[in-house]
């Protein structure tokens, strides 16, 4: 009788135990993708290419290079700007801030540029956004050289830096605008005409 009760155990022991890694194994990649924050490439150039439509014909290269040297962003921003300069120039923005864990959040951008730099623009922009901690870290300024750092078929990417979070602008429009500017962008939730 003992040695029955201890078999019977023993098989439903087996049983539980095989349920259990069943259940881990059918749900372990999917978890662990649900759980990601970060971005792969294909749904970065798939959002990039609902976003700028036609005009997007390098932006797969463009986003290939962001990933070759900054890895997978844990958020990015889709929006519109405009620009123009003649030495010192001026640059505002409004878009959407898009994350995986803090949902989507509206963002504003504005800044003073200074340099051999002439002409104006209007673009569609995707920022990828990297190490961000928290929504909050991103309303700061960041500095950075712009120009052009690289560029494929029209579209351009340059980088800003503010500590340890870095944005990479991908921008393609229309308009003309010339030479290298220094300068930083000041992102903040609600629209100002300050860029300082």
């Amino acid at each position: 009788m003992r040695r029955q009760t201890v078999s019977a155990f023993a098989c439903f022991a087996r049983v539980i135990v095989s349920f259990l890694c069943a259940l881990c194994l059918a749900s372990g990649p999917a978890a662990a993708q649900q759980g990601s924050s970060q971005y792969s490439m294909q749904e970065i150039v798939d959002a990039g290419h609902g976003f700028f439509g036609s005009t997007s014909g390098g932006l797969a290269k463009v986003v290939e290079n962001a990933f070759s040297k900054y890895g997978l962003p844990n958020g990015y921003i889709l929006g519109q700007e405009g620009s123009g300069a003649f030495i010192a120039g001026l640059t505002y923005g409004e878009g959407q801030l898009y994350t995986k864990n803090a949902g989507q959040h509206p963002v504003f951008w504005q800044g003073p540029s200074l340099g051999i730099d002439y002409g104006g623009q209007g673009t569609r922009t995707m920022m990828l956004v990297y190490d961000l901690p928290s929504v909050d870290a991103l309303y700061a300024r960041f500095g950075g050289v712009s120009g052009s750092a690289f560029v494929v078929a029209g579209v351009g990417m340059t980088v800003l830096r503010n500590n340890n979070v870095v944005l990479v602008p991908i921008r393609t429009g229309i308009g003309a605008r010339l030479g290298i500017n220094v300068g930083y962008l000041k992102l903040t939730r609600d629209a100002t005409w300050n860029p300082f």
